[in-house]
């Protein structure tokens, strides 16, 4: 064969470059032709190497890229199609060593970051794997003038990426790029309706971008929207069946819904392909646990931590079991874990609180309530909380919505008895009432719905924008407009309803914040104040770590300002509605059961019917932290336990002021 020239040699080589992604046997061919004239070219060698691969050869592939890896190190992509072919054969932590050559070489190598993130995933390093996908969305930006905010927000600094990208985007309103980054600082703020907003632009833009509709689907997801995001990621799916990432967001969207057959189904064929995965598992493990597998929750949770070189959650979520218990080996391991330098601040967290609860099951007080002390102070600074911004809306709410407001309104609404709100502070019996109620025959218990709060939140943001004041706004609603409220909250939590009952719970404990809006928009609604001792509910707020929200509860002044506003609140509604709203004392609850349930059920309009006095039977998925005491009979234990860490809750008794004697008026 005549020989190239060496400009006929560069253009066939980038022919065959060309041509290696969407057609890699022509690609190779090409290769071999420039390899007849040009037999030792590495960029010939590289391309049919790379060209075996992607037909599956990995044998043939190996023969050539290996030879070529070893001569050039510090050629980048050849170490990346070493990496791949590494993986192809079942050595990933060969492969990792390779890939990692390729991206420190050359850190804007996408497809290596991509290849090292689907091995850490496999390997259970969820950590690792998340930086290099990280990695790999900074590098997938290629228009120079967005570099700038892609390095900002892969290094966390999301500060400075917001600024940059708002900048950018005043002058470039209409890049999808652009708009889709600043969503994904909102997902990692957790401001999860402003993500939703720019998602929804971007895919305006870019209909068909999977990473888009993904982002937006997480973002559905973290606001309990879970129909739509189910949509999204089925039609995700269907192009790419194996995806874990979109797999297990479906998971977690189908419990949302109550789909848990499918949740189940989707996890367990999650684990027979990444039985490492340590997220897997612990997902695995809070399903479980939410519709009574609890043997089989604390082996998924135990499985996780085994794997787990951070395994805070693991632990805590051993601990919030309530029922499990810790042995000298497990304390051990998590002392050892609280002493470790490198520990992030959430696994921290969570194993200050893991240990709050293996100490105080052991009688050792004052070390329990150090540790659920430690863990609050570290949790709180990333959860602000302004206790007189809670006080201020309370006392705008209290002054809006008088006998007077509500008797000029009667008649206004939609007209249904469908939901029950148990309201209240967490961890003051709500679960309880709930499952006492969702165990007759006419009520469906669904969760802590959002709805109320999303509906609070939007039309506070609707009257800033019109340059008015929320609440006042409301006074503003004729009966058309607050009908169509009341409806839309019904229709929004219709996916919610599994059973086809005519009543259902919204069990949100936060709602009492809201109390005003939903006696507006829904009057024949019932609403029942979950109401415990407040050192009671308190303390058991202190050292519960919540998964989101609750911001008040990781400092024992906030918690009193926050009960004694609850307290404040709930009287003033009982004096402009009266008997509108049901009392449940918890501490009544336990010591008169049957008389309490009786008096719940006829507030509710509900007969009388055996199974609410036998709740402990009914199977149902449960999702709060109570899940497990929920499926026992009623017992009086947990009622004084807050009496053995009285010596520490000076301030929340001082912060309760008037409220800790009159808190059952």
């Amino acid at each position: 064969m005549a020989a190239f020239s060496p400009a006929q040699l560069n253009a066939a080589i980038e022919r065959a470059a060309t041509l290696l992604g969407a057609e890699p046997a022509r690609a190779g061919r090409e290769a071999e032709a420039v390899l007849k004239a040009a037999p030792n070219d590495p960029r010939a060698l590289l391309i049919l190497g790379s060209a075996r691969r992607r037909l599956g050869n990995m044998a043939g592939a190996r023969a050539i890229i290996e030879p070529l890896a070893k001569a050039y190190p510090r050629a980048a992509r050849t170490q990346f199609e070493y990496g791949s072919v590494l993986a192809a054969l079942g050595q990933p932590k060969e492969a990792m060593i390779a890939l990692r050559q390729a991206v420190g070489l050359n850190r804007d190598l996408g497809d290596a970051w991509r290849a090292l993130g689907d091995l850490l995933f496999l390997d259970g390093d969820v950590g690792g794997s998340d930086r290099a996908y990280a990695e790999l969305a900074r590098a997938s930006v290629t228009n120079p003038a967005l570099k700038p905010a892609a390095n900002a927000l892969c290094a966390g600094d999301l500060n400075r990426a917001d600024l940059l990208l708002r900048d950018y985007l005043a002058r470039n309103l209409d890049d999808a790029e652009a708009t889709r980054m600043l969503a994904e600082i909102a997902i990692k703020a957790m401001r999860f309706e402003d993500a939703e907003v720019l998602l929804a632009r971007c895919l305006e833009l870019q209909p068909e971008d999977e990473t888009t509709r993904f982002n937006l689907a997480e973002a559905l997801v973290r606001q309990q929207k879970a129909q739509r995001a189910i949509g999204l990621l089925q039609g995700l799916l269907r192009d790419d069946a194996v995806n874990p990432a979109y797999r297990n967001l479906l998971a977690v969207a189908y419990t949302l819904v109550g789909a848990d057959d499918d949740a189940l189904k989707v996890y367990e064929g999650l684990l027979a392909d990444y039985p490492n995965q340590t997220s897997i598992w612990m997902n695995y493990g809070h399903h479980l646990r939410a519709v009574g597998r609890t043997t089989d929750a604390m082996t998924a949770y135990r499985r996780s931590a085994a794997l787990s070189k951070a395994p805070g959650d693991a632990f805590w979520s051993l601990a919030n079991m309530k029922l499990a218990q810790f042995g000298d080996a497990d304390i051990a391991a998590m002392r050892e874990q609280s002493d470790r330098r490198d520990l992030g601040d959430d696994d921290r967290v969570q194993i200050h609180y893991a240990l709050g609860k293996a100490l105080e099951d052991r009688g050792e007080y004052a070390a329990s309530f150090e540790q659920y002390a430690i863990g609050a102070a570290t949790r709180r600074p990333g959860r602000p909380y302004s206790a007189a911004d809670t006080s201020a809306k309370l006392k705008a709410a209290a002054a809006l919505f008088s006998a007077e407001f509500f008797a000029e309104r009667r008649g206004f609404g939609a007209d249904t008895d469908e939901p029950i709100f148990i309201v209240g502070l967490p961890r003051a019996g709500s679960t309880l009432i709930e499952q006492i109620l969702a165990s007759h025959s006419q009520v469906e218990g669904t969760m802590e719905l959002p709805h109320i709060g999303q509906l609070d939140r939007s039309l506070e943001k609707a009257a800033e924008e019109a340059g008015g004041a929320y609440p006042a706004s409301l006074a503003g609603l004729d009966a058309a407009a607050t009908a169509a409220l009341g409806r839309s909250f019904i229709d929004d939590t219709r996916a919610h309803r599994q059973l086809g009952r005519p009543r259902f719970i919204d069990k949100m404990p936060n709602n009492f914040l809201h109390l005003g809006l939903i006696c507006l928009i829904l009057p024949k609604a019932k609403i029942i104040d979950a109401r415990r001792h407040p050192l009671g509910a308190g303390f058991s707020s202190f050292k519960q770590l919540f998964a989101q929200g609750q911001a008040f509860s990781y400092d024992l002044d906030d918690i009193g300002r926050y009960y004694r506003d609850y307290v404040e609140v709930m009287r003033h509604f009982d004096q402009v509605l009266p008997g509108r709203i049901h009392r449940v004392i918890y501490e009544d609850m336990v010591e008169d059961t049957d008389n309490q349930v009786r008096r719940l059920l006829d507030y509710c309009d509900l007969p009388f019917e055996e199974a609410c006095l036998r709740f402990y039977e009914t199977n149902r998925t449960v999702r709060t932290v109570s899940s497990e005491q929920v499926r026992r009979p009623i017992f009086r234990d947990g009622i004084d336990q807050w009496r053995n860490f009285e010596p520490w809750l000076d301030p929340l008794k001082a912060a309760l002021g008037p409220a800790l004697e009159s808190w059952r008026e």
